[in-house]
């Protein structure tokens, strides 16, 4: 794709975020006063994925949706919210959220492809999905005649709304979603920072950017950035760690990766409600009520195990909130976030249809001290500086660790006394809230994990991968909060001038940095050649026409076909290059990779039938036609991996050639 139609999509996409963010500005300004205008960023995605998915739940055009926040533009304008000066002097928010999307836009530049070694292939195809039918519930591109009632799906239904409505294809919007979520995340990010900082108040986007000690570790080792991330990622033996900067290099664009920006937005709006609930009117207090309803009900769509952290963090919160307050609107506030929550989304749960988890287990060896740090250490070090002084005050309450240490539990000791300490004050600060938090979920996985299709030495694979997750933004988030605070409450060193000089500067470095280092995962850290060196695109399709031309024109072919299509392809598996065409084009297929739909869908019949079904297809002509009218499949897809994969014999008839050209040959069943 030619770069200067690339750039035109970063602008429509942009302003399409922009005009979403304009819009609804206005209306959260009597609530968050100098708050709203980052606040509304966030909002405005969120009230957008609520607003189209209900057009996809009564089957109307998405697009529908920008009416409402058109309507809200015009309302605004008529009533002169739009003045030139006060736009000007918010101009900083959009330079914070400049800042985040160029970063994250120049890592996927120059790191592009959408590939099958992790899970972007699942993940593309559920954005191409959600682009050619966006219904809800959206098809499961990986099982004909399914939805995706079986997983969380609304960040991938988000983006593809965006899609549907700007035109831009999903290979280049697969690489703006990062950029999207680190611009949208950066700006509520900076907005707890002015909340509670007088100055630094940068310094929580480092949860964003930072790396665990580990990394620097392997790297005095002798070993390259791409081994030190790897390292990393494995470094809880039967689990997986990943950390939002390694997430944003590897450029999965997976579920829990998207969600991140509602995480750092309810904690601005926690943070918010914390610090401002006491000087609101009823009428504010009702905007940020449905705020955080908005938020906390949209989390379990967009990354269940989000919600499972984050639910109980709220609930906690409204408790405490309802207690500190002792008045009647904010214990009103306390039952209608949780009821709204659930309310604005209420259909998705009676549509619901997950495998499940089997429930909660404990038990599993303790996590390695020394792996332990790596990760954690240099957040530990913030937070066992900002409690030393209770430590000498109370030294008897360290003990709290001993039982735990003398079990073999050294990692959840550590764990134990910051938390103890903080627990124990008599004043709680904002970050001492998200601390303690993000201690509880590290206490958690120590001791507990979620049963699930899992088992054994991985059995808490998951719990780990998603859990430490969120606990890296609350607990580097509050951490990062008191490191700030204090230099807050240092006299600056250098005058304001050189001070803005500099931070200019850092940007600049920052969105260079992708460049300078060369960041691509895929070919340093995979091994996976994608050529040409340099590959520099948002086209996260574009090393097909290098690589398999006849299969990039045969997926071109299939884009152009009508809704309603179901597709026969090989199926071996996960991880390799199979299931990419119901992946690159949003066709459903019958089977795509076995071990997700096995996760999802729990062991049936299924499992067994399909594949020896696709086979049939494949190799069987008598029972070619028959077994695709029986899912339904209108297509037949035969390109290399197929004939690698099978003994390709097709019928004489029942089927008509439509395609056929570098090497691939497209059928559609007739009748």
């Amino acid at each position: 794709m030619d770069l200067i139609l690339q750039a035109y999509d970063v602008l429509l996409w942009a302003g399409l975020l922009k005009g979403l963010q304009l819009a609804l500005w206005p209306r959260l300004r009597p609530a968050l006063g100098d708050h709203a205008y980052p606040a509304a960023y966030p909002a405005s995605l969120l009230l957008f994925a609520l607003m189209t998915w209900y057009c996809g739940l009564l089957r109307l055009p998405v697009a529908l949706a920008l009416l409402v926040f058109l309507a809200l533009g015009i309302w605004g304008i008529r009533r002169g919210d739009y003045r030139l000066g006060d736009i000007r002097a918010l101009l900083a928010w959009d330079a914070v959220f400049a800042a985040g999307f160029l970063f994250a836009l120049a890592v996927r530049f120059v790191n592009p492809p959408i590939g099958y070694f992790s899970e972007q292939y699942m993940n593309h195809a559920f954005l191409a999905s959600v682009i050619r039918e966006p219904v809800v519930p959206p098809l499961d591109p990986w099982f004909a005649g399914g939805h995706l009632t079986v997983y969380y799906y609304l960040g991938h239904w988000l983006m593809g709304c965006l899609a549907v409505v700007t035109g831009i294809p999903s290979e280049v919007v697969f690489n703006l979603i990062p950029a999207t979520v680190y611009g949208t995340a950066f700006v509520a990010l900076y907005a707890l920072g002015h909340l509670l900082l007088p100055r630094w108040r940068g310094v929580p986007l480092a949860v964003l950017l930072l790396v665990p000690p580990s990394v620097p570790w392997f790297l005095a080792a002798g070993g390259d950035l791409y081994q030190a991330f790897q390292d990393t990622n494995w470094i809880v033996p039967g689990a997986r760690f990943e950390f939002p900067a390694f997430s944003l290099f590897l450029g999965n664009v997976h579920a829990f990766e998207m969600a991140t920006f509602n995480q750092c937005f309810l904690i601005f709006l926690l943070g918010f409600a914390w610090c401002r609930w006491g000087g609101l009117d009823t009428r504010a207090r009702g905007t940020l009520a449905l705020l955080l309803a908005l938020s906390i009900g949209s989390m379990p769509l967009l990354c269940s195990w989000d919600a499972l952290v984050y639910g109980p963090i709220v609930a906690a919160f409204l408790l405490v909130l309802s207690l500190r307050e002792r008045d009647r609107s904010t214990f009103a506030a306390a039952v209608a976030v949780p009821a709204i929550a659930l309310l604005s989304y209420l259909p998705y749960y009676l549509q619901l249809e997950p495998a499940g988890i089997g429930g909660i287990g404990l038990g599993f060896p303790p996590t390695d001290p020394l792996a332990f740090v790596a990760v954690w250490g240099g957040f530990f070090g913030i937070v066992y500086a900002a409690v030393a002084r209770d430590i000498r005050r109370l030294p008897v309450l360290a003990a709290v660790a001993i039982p735990f240490l003398a079990a073999g539990y050294v990692a959840l000791g550590i764990a134990l006394v910051p938390l103890a300490y903080l627990l124990v004050r008599r004043r709680h600060s904002f970050p001492d809230f998200l601390c303690i938090a993000g201690l509880l979920v590290l206490a958690f996985c120590e001791v507990f994990y979620l049963q699930e299709m899992l088992g054994g030495d991985y059995s808490r694979f998951n719990t780990i991968f998603k859990f430490y997750f969120d606990a890296w933004i609350l607990f580097g988030t509050g951490s990062l909060l008191i490191a700030a605070g204090w230099l807050a409450g240092r006299r600056p060193v250098l005058p304001a001038a050189a001070r803005k000089g500099a931070l200019i500067a850092a940007v600049a470095v920052l969105i260079a940095a992708p460049f300078a280092l060369d960041v691509d995962i895929g070919r340093g850290l995979l091994g996976i050649d994608y050529p040409p060196a340099g590959y520099t695109t948002l086209d996260g399709l574009a090393y097909l026409d290098a690589t398999r031309p006849g299969e990039a024109a045969a997926v071109d072919y299939l884009r152009t076909l009508p809704g309603g299509h179901r597709i026969v392809e090989g199926e071996n598996g996960d991880y390799g290059y199979y299931s990419r065409i119901s992946s690159f084009s949003g066709i459903p297929t019958v089977l795509g990779q076995i071990g997700h739909e096995l996760t999802w869908r729990g062991n049936g019949a299924w499992y067994t039938e399909r594949p020896a079904d696709i086979r049939a297809i494949y190799e069987d002509p008598g029972s070619t036609v028959a077994l695709m009218e029986k899912y339904n499949a209108t297509l037949l897809y035969v390109g290399e991996p197929e004939h690698e994969r099978y003994d390709v014999r097709l019928p004489d008839s029942g089927l008509r050639l439509v395609y056929d050209e570098g090497g691939v040959r497209i059928y559609e069943r007739a009748g």
